[in-house]
């Protein structure tokens, strides 16, 4: 059986414009922003305040553990 040739329908149930706006719309739900580290790009742990991912965040949390065991023993 043969298709009958498309034909852009003038009494469309939504106005063309309408109908861009929201394919527009869906596409940037599906793009969401993804924050990404600022040390090594990597998205960012969504629990990071300071725009790290999680293993630069433990790294930054160790960090700062040695640095005051260091304190500590030089005092």
């Amino acid at each position: 059986m043969k298709r009958k040739p498309a034909v852009e329908n003038e009494s469309a149930v939504v106005p063309k414009e309408i109908l861009d706006r929201a394919v527009a719309a869906a596409e940037t739900d599906k793009v969401k922003r993804i924050a990404r580290c600022e040390v090594c790009g990597d998205p960012c742990a969504p629990i990071s305040n300071e725009a790290l991912c999680w293993v630069c965040r433990r790294l930054k949390i160790s960090a700062w553990k040695d640095s005051d065991m260091q304190m500590g023993a030089q005092e």
